[in-house]
């Protein structure tokens, strides 16, 4: 899609496109996505499941079959979207089955959800990439982006709101519960 922007006195026009990843609780992975140049914004919510407009707690019963996501909206000219999948590889652990830390179940599967031919491939080639960094196999779904149902209000945003830095840059660890 096409932004317009009014800075000083002119509009410039921001070509903005779509990615989708899972990578266990959507808190931290927001966040990292958030400060990271080039995202225009980000938002968390459930994708690739059997139920419309899922509720958090249906969801965290493992029901639904959705995974918790965060969809990002950014700028190709200022970040790349093989950029974006190299923040989702060093995100988190690739090969450990629905599982993440602590949090397990199929909602905090590793995915990768794409929203074109050309994602697919780069998604494909950068988990043969970094294949090699792990000493067990990838488990990370590559699969087409579906409806994404955004999250409840409390959850967008959830650690920045819980006072961690969403700044463009910010290398502060991330805390995963505020």
């Amino acid at each position: 899609g096409i932004n317009a922007e009014y800075m000083g006195g002119t509009t410039v026009k921001r070509t903005s496109s779509l990615a989708t990843f899972a990578a266990g609780c959507f808190w931290s992975v927001e966040l990292v996505y958030q400060r990271t140049p080039g995202v225009l914004s980000t938002r968390v919510g459930y994708i690739a499941g059997k139920t419309p407009n899922p509720r958090y707690e249906d969801v965290c019963e493992g029901t639904t079959g959705h995974a918790e996501a965060v969809e990002v909206t950014f700028d190709p000219s200022e970040v790349s979207y093989d950029n974006l999948l190299d923040i989702f590889w060093n995100k988190h652990d690739p090969t450990t089955l629905n599982r993440q830390g602590n949090d397990f179940g199929t909602q905090y599967r590793s995915a990768i959800f794409y929203h074109s031919e050309a994602q697919k491939r780069l998604a494909e080639a950068s988990k043969d990439r970094v294949q090699p960094r792990f000493r067990r196999p990838i488990v990370t779904e590559i699969v087409l982006a579906t409806e994404f149902y955004p999250a409840e209000e409390y959850h967008q945003s959830y650690l920045e709101k819980g006072g961690q830095s969403a700044e463009k840059g910010c290398k502060d660890p991330i805390r995963c519960y505020g």
